[in-house]
C-alpha cells in the first residue's frame, strides 16, 4: 500500500499535469500573462513531484559499506532541489512575465475561457491539497500548525502541501486579476497578478529551502522524543546517571540514537548485559523510528572530560 507521502505526491502529479495542459492552451488562446505564469507554475510543480518520487525511491536503497547508515537523506536533498527550482523557475518566470505585461499591457481576449480553466484548476488543486493536508494533519501529533512545519521531519508532505497551497492562491490571484482587468478595462492588472503569483511562489520556496536545509545538514528528533528516551534510560535497572542523549534524523522515519550513561559499580557483567538488552528493546518498542542505537557506558566525570577534550 502506498504511504501517505507517496499518495500525496501522486495526487499532486496527476492534478498538475492536467492543469498545466489546460493553462497553456488558455494562455495561447487568450494572451493572458497571468495564465501563462500559472502554466509555468504547474509545469514546475509537475517536475517537482517527479523529483520527489525519484528521491523517495533512492532513499529506500539499503545500507552498504560506503553508506553504512543508508540513503534516507536523499529525500532531503531532492526536497531542497525542489525548493530551489520552485524559486528559480516558478517564481522567476512569473515575475518576469508580469513585469513584461505591466510594461506593455494588452487586453486579454476571450477572458471567459480563462475563467473556465482557472475554475477547473481550482477544483483539481483543492482535491490534491486536501490529500496532502490530511497526511500533514496525521503527523501533527497535537502540535500547532507552525510548530508542525518547523519540527516536521517529512519534507515530502511539507513540499506538496506548500506547493498546493501556493498553487491555489495563485489560481485565485490569476482569476481576480483577469476579472478586475476586464471589469475596469485595466489590462495591466493581469501583469500585476502574475507578479503577485511569483512573489507567493518565492515565499513558499524560501520557507521550504530553510526547513529542508536543516534536515539535510542533520537535525535532531523532537525534544519530546529526546526527553522520553532520557527518562527510559534513566529508569533502567542499574543506571545512575544519563550523561547525554543525541539523536539525528537519517530519514523521515529513521533516527540514529547515541546515549551516554553510567552504571552503578556493584553490577556484574551479566547484569550490565541484561540491562543494556532491556534498554534497547524498550527504546525500539516505544520509538520504532529509532533504527540504530549506540550506547556509551561512561562516568559523568569521564563524559565531561571527553567533551572538554573534543572542544
Amino acid at each position: 500500500m502506498a504511504s501517505g507521502s507517496t499518495k500525496a505526491v501522486y495526487a499532486a502529479l496527476i492534478a498538475n499535469s492536467g492543469i498545466a495542459v489546460a493553462k497553456f492552451a488558455g494562455a495561447a488562446y487568450t494572451g493572458s500573462s497571468a495564465m501563462l505564469s500559472e502554466g509555468v507554475h504547474s509545469v514546475v510543480d509537475t517536475g517537482n513531484q517527479a523529483l520527489l518520487l525519484f528521491g523517495m525511491k533512492r532513499a529506500k536503497r539499503p545500507a552498504d559499506p560506503r553508506h553504512p547508515f543508508g540513503y534516507g537523506r536523499e529525500v532531503y536533498f531532492w526536497s531542497f532541489v525542489v525548493a530551489i527550482l520552485l524559486f528559480a523557475i516558478g517564481a522567476g518566470v512569473a515575475i518576469y512575465e508580469g513585469i513584461h505585461k505591466i510594461q506593455d499591457p494588452h487586453p486579454v481576449t476571450n477572458a471567459y475561457i480563462n475563467y473556465i480553466i482557472l475554475s477547473f484548476g481550482i477544483v483539481l488543486e483543492l482535491g490534491s491539497w486536501w490529500i496532502a493536508f490530511k497526511e500533514f494533519n496525521k503527523s501533527r501529533n497535537g502540535q500547532g500548525w507552525w510548530q508542525s512545519v518547523r519540527q516536521g521531519k517529512d519534507p515530502v508532505i511539507l513540499t506538496v502541501l506548500f506547493e498546493d497551497t501556493g498553487a491555489l492562491l495563485g489560481l485565485v490571484v490569476a482569476l481576480v486579476g483577469i476579472a478586475l482587468g476586464q471589469a475596469l478595462d485595466m489590462p495591466v492588472l493581469d501583469g500585476v497578478a502574475s507578479v503577485i503569483i511569483g512573489l507567493l511562489l518565492a515565499i513558499a520556496s524560501i520557507i521550504l529551502a530553510i526547513e529542508t536545509k536543516g534536515l539535510l545538514i542533520g537535525e535532531s528528533a523532537s525534544p519530546e522524543m529526546d526527553d522520553a528516551i532520557r527518562t527510559l534510560v534513566g529508569d533502567t535497572h542499574g543506571v545512575t546517571n544519563v550523561n547525554e542523549v543525541l539523536t539525528m534524523h537519517m530519514g523521515p522515519k529513521d533516527v540514529l540514537l547515541n546515549v551516554s550513561f553510567s552504571f552503578a559499580d556493584p553490577l556484574t557483567a551479566e547484569e550490565v548485559e541484561a540491562a543494556v538488552d532491556d534498554m534497547e528493546d524498550r527504546i525500539q518498542q516505544a520509538h520504532p523510528s529509532v533504527k540504530r542505537i549506540f550506547l556509551e557506558v561512561q562516568s559523568k566525570a569521564g563524559h565531561l572530560a571527553s567533551k572538554t577534550r573534543g572542544q
